[in-house]
């Protein structure tokens, strides 16, 4: 079985597709050190509330750490069964179907997050300025907004990250990688999974189109609405951003 997509719907269809296997898809990934960073951010930057959300959320892993850590959590997605696994994950946690580019909160929150570049998701320059205004507008009083993004200009396109797992019987394998053409507002992410099963291997391609912006573009973008700090993608400490890196942290504190 192979698709090859390209458009958010059927990339959203993809995940759907293999929303089952998602955090097996995920294994490598860190979700404790990177929760626990933006915690310890949280509380440099923050306002002291506990109110947070995370968008795009995905099956909630973040969520059922910030949980843990005593915020009232909650989190959005645009893929359903994703938030079926999320719910059952954090029962206790608030989980809603909604574009994160579009969306909106019945009170405001003191801390939003959005990890694993999902930021990028939005697609487009005007859908970006979207989703910061939709930010803004949900954030309490010198609230903070944190994401991980990556710089246009800084694409490796012959980079990618491979990694395999098995499971209940079955040989994955996962490999992503940006790509970026040089020019324009349009970068995207490609995935290619393998699912092998009793020597019967399924195989999905697909390919992801992301927004591209340089972080000097993207500072521009936040400078009205926020105060920026931007900081090595690192996990384990925090210490701010190298001219060099092409990957950072940012937080963002909501101006008044």
């Amino acid at each position: 079985m192979s698709f090859n997509t390209s458009s958010e719907a059927s990339s959203n269809a993809l995940y759907t597709d293999l929303s089952g296997y998602y955090d097996l898809m995920c294994v490598d990934i860190n979700y404790e050190a990177q929760s626990q960073t933006i915690q310890r951010l949280h509380q440099l930057f923050g306002n002291k509330g506990n109110r947070h959300l995370d968008l795009a959320c995905g099956t909630g892993p973040h969520v059922r750490y910030f949980l843990d850590y005593g915020y009232q959590s909650s989190g959005l997605d645009i893929n359903q069964p994703m938030l079926d696994i999320a719910q059952t994950r954090c029962p206790e946690a608030q989980f809603s179907l909604q574009d994160m580019c579009t969306f909106a909160v019945d009170e405001p929150k003191d801390l939003i997050t959005c990890f694993l570049y999902s930021m990028h998701y939005s697609g487009e320059i005007a859908r970006l300025k979207a989703l910061i205004e939709s930010v803004y507008n949900a954030l309490s009083p010198e609230g903070i907004f944190c994401f991980n993004a990556v710089d246009k200009d800084k694409i490796n396109n012959d980079s990618f990250v491979r990694h395999s797992a098995d499971n209940e019987g079955s040989h994955f394998v996962f490999q992503s990688c940006w790509h970026y053409g040089g020019e324009g507002e349009k970068q995207s992410l490609r995935l290619n999974i393998e699912k092998t099963t009793d020597d019967e291997t399924q195989i999905w391609h697909d390919e992801h189109p992301m927004v591209a912006v340089s972080f000097s573009e993207l500072q521009t973008l936040l400078a009205p609405y926020f105060d920026v700090y931007m900081f090595e993608h690192d996990y384990d400490k925090i210490i701010p951003l190298d001219n060099a890196s092409g990957n950072a942290l940012l937080v963002c504190v909501k101006k008044s």
